[in-house]
């Protein structure tokens, strides 16, 4: 009985362990300890998962004393080929060992056409000090992407959040040397720094990694093109080791897309990496991985090792100027998006059992840039692969954003014209960027589905004509409005919009037939969509009110202001209410309304819409009778 309790035990406690088997707690060197003329041993892979170790010579130790007041540890490699290729992307996290005491992390190199493989060390007190494990980073300071996403918008999102590509000294000035002349460590300290990150793209277009590209080179990384692991390139499933190569993913499924380096140090089930930060996000919930290195390639320029991402170790927590830190386990929660493509025949929608239906599954980062930012680039990526990029076409989307804990962010929109893409991709990303992005509370996206039919005609409609049959329409009773529209190919159709007038309307009134773009132009303009909803569930109710390319809007208007208060349009308020309200703004946010709306109607087309006409009539309310 007692043998079988045992077993019981020893079988539950098998089962509840995580499969990456954690080596013994390493011991550490203070940096008091280094001198200079010291060798010591790093550690790091250089082809598959096997480790090899390369020396070390310490030449001092750098003290930067104007700016964040660091230390780097200033050394010269050797071995494993290093004196030839320099040192290698990728290496960023390497361990270094003096007396098999850890020093801290190869983190900083001069740069390119470096003659020697000079790096520079950050003491791994420095960054276990950094690195404390806090909570999910708020709304506050985060960075912001403006849409549409562009290159140029993409880069100054990144420039926001990322520190990477600042040297370790912004002036020679700045830094005190120990152990070697002065002269010489002040023009080294100014001209270290942080190794670029290698990029891992898997499965993109190369008009998306063009995109991507050049806004994360900016921000200090090398993007490159990867394919998935062969069966005979497997990760190794032992015991993880500092020196190990380790990934970083944003984006997995049918695209991928990471970042890799090198295991600095392991203690209990935490790990810390790259020796520099990876985004300067600081706290962060991305999956760590394991990482297969395929091969080192030497560059005169700069040479980098080329890589892929392997399964999921655990979760990055933090993401430090000195360091990444995370926990190893389970990794984080991360949002599904599903994206259904077919191909509109002869005007009508694809069958759902049509062979030209793909459906793409990605799994994206929970986070407030990166999700919309993955997105974009998951739907940027999935249209270049499979629809014309030139010459006019038709787009219709539809979408589904699950959000813990509020209603579902919906889109369903139509984009038409030379370049219906980015404003297919973009009607995506906004949304969601505004969400995450707000200031009130945190969001976490449960999953995002995405539909949709491409047409390879431009299907687009104008508004020509509106009139009433009635020349003087009664109040209290509903008048037909006739809407004149022109498809591209010039197809008249005439559409009837039931227009009901109130019981106590009278005089002079408006009606406004128009696309969503202008309508959503002249509602902000007198402000009555207010831009700073005051909680989530008014901002997930604003956007999915927001104005769709494929509608005819109708409004009908009166001269009776009204306002916006706190995010709430409400029209034709008594003047004894609006000035109560203008008078005392404390109570509240209030914007006033020039005019107010007295109904409103929309009518879905399968096409684009472009085009705003108003038609003025007078009103009989019968007071003559």
């Amino acid at each position: 009985m007692k043998l079988t309790v045992a077993a019981i035990a020893v079988a539950a406690l098998l089962a509840s362990s995580f499969r990456v088997s954690l080596p013994a707690a390493t011991a550490l060197m203070p940096i008091e300890e280094v001198r200079p003329g010291m060798v010591g041993i790093g550690r790091t892979v250089f082809e598959g998962t096997e480790l090899k170790d390369f020396k070390v010579h310490i030449l001092g130790v750098l003290r930067n004393i104007q700016g964040p007041k660091r230390d780097l540890i200033l050394a010269r490699l050797e071995g494993q080929g290093l004196e030839t290729s320099g040192v290698a992307q990728g290496m960023s996290g390497s361990p270094v060992y003096i007396d098999n005491r850890l020093v801290g992390a190869v983190s900083y190199s001069i740069g390119n056409f470096s003659k020697e493989p000079i790096a520079g060390i950050t003491p791994i007190a420095e960054m276990k000090a950094a690195t404390p494990l806090a909570a999910r980073r708020t709304g506050t300071g985060q960075a912001r992407l403006e849409l549409p996403i562009t290159r140029e918008g993409l880069a100054a999102a990144l420039a926001e959040v990322s520190s990477r590509i600042a040297p370790f000294a912004r002036r020679p000035a700045d830094v005190q040397s120990i152990g070697l002349p002065s002269a010489t460590g002040a023009q080294l300290g100014a001209m270290l720094r942080p190794i670029s990150t290698p990029l891992l793209m898997g499965g993109f277009e190369p008009e998306a990694v063009d995109l991507v590209s050049s806004a994360f080179r900016d921000a200090g990384f090398n993007p490159m093109i990867t394919g998935v692991l062969g069966r005979d390139q497997q990760v190794a499933t032992g015991p993880l080791r500092e020196g190990d190569a380790i990934g970083v993913s944003l984006a997995s499924g049918d695209l991928e897309m990471g970042a890799t380096g090198t295991i600095t140090h392991i203690d209990g089930d935490s790990v810390y990496a790259f020796g520099h930060p990876m985004y300067n996000l600081g706290p962060a919930e991305f999956p760590l991985t394991r990482a297969y290195v395929h091969a080192v390639l030497p560059s005169l320029m700069t040479s980098f090792k080329i890589a892929s991402l392997g399964e999921t170790i655990g979760t990055l927590r933090q993401d430090r100027p000195t360091a990444i830190a995370g926990t190893l386990g389970k990794g984080p929660s991360l949002v599904p998006m599903t994206v259904t493509l077919s191909r509109a025949r002869d005007g009508s929608a694809a069958a759902a059992n049509d062979p030209s239906t793909r459906t793409f599954k990605y799994y994206l980062v929970n986070d407030q840039m990166f999700t919309p930012l993955i997105a974009y680039v998951a739907m940027f990526n999935t249209l270049t692969s499979y629809e014309r990029q030139f010459g006019a076409s038709t787009i219709a989307v539809k979408s589904r954003a699950k959000i813990k804990g509020h209603d579902d962010l919906s889109v369903e929109d139509v984009f038409a014209g030379d370049s219906p893409i980015l404003g297919a991709s973009t009607a995506i990303a906004g949304p969601l960027t505004m969400v995450l992005a707000n200031y009130i509370e945190p969001i976490t996206i449960d999953s995002l589905d995405v539909s949709i039919t491409s047409a390879e005609t431009p299907r687009t409609i104008s508004i020509e004509r509106v009139w009433l049959d009635e020349i003087r329409p009664r109040a209290g009773r509903s008048t037909p409005l006739k809407i004149l529209t022109r498809s591209y190919r010039g197809e008249e159709k005439i559409s009837t919009v039931p227009i009901e007038i109130p019981a106590n309307a009278a005089g002079r009134l408006s009606i406004l037939v128009s696309d969503g773009r202008q309508l959503n132009v002249m509602e902000q303009r007198d402000g009555r969509r207010s831009l700073e909803p005051q909680s989530v569930a008014q901002m997930v109710k604003l956007l999915n009110g927001t104005r769709r390319n494929n509608r005819v809007y109708v409004r009908l208007l009166t001269g009776t202001p009204g306002a916006v208060v706190n995010g709430e349009a409400m029209a034709a308020l008594p003047p004894s209410v609006l000035s109560v309200l203008e008078s005392d703004r404390n109570g509240g946010s209030f914007t006033p309304i020039r005019s107010a709306t007295l109904g409103e109607w929309e009518l879905p087309m399968d096409s684009a819409v472009t085009g705003s006409r108003l038609l003025t009539i007078d009103v009989d309310n019968g007071s003559s009778r």
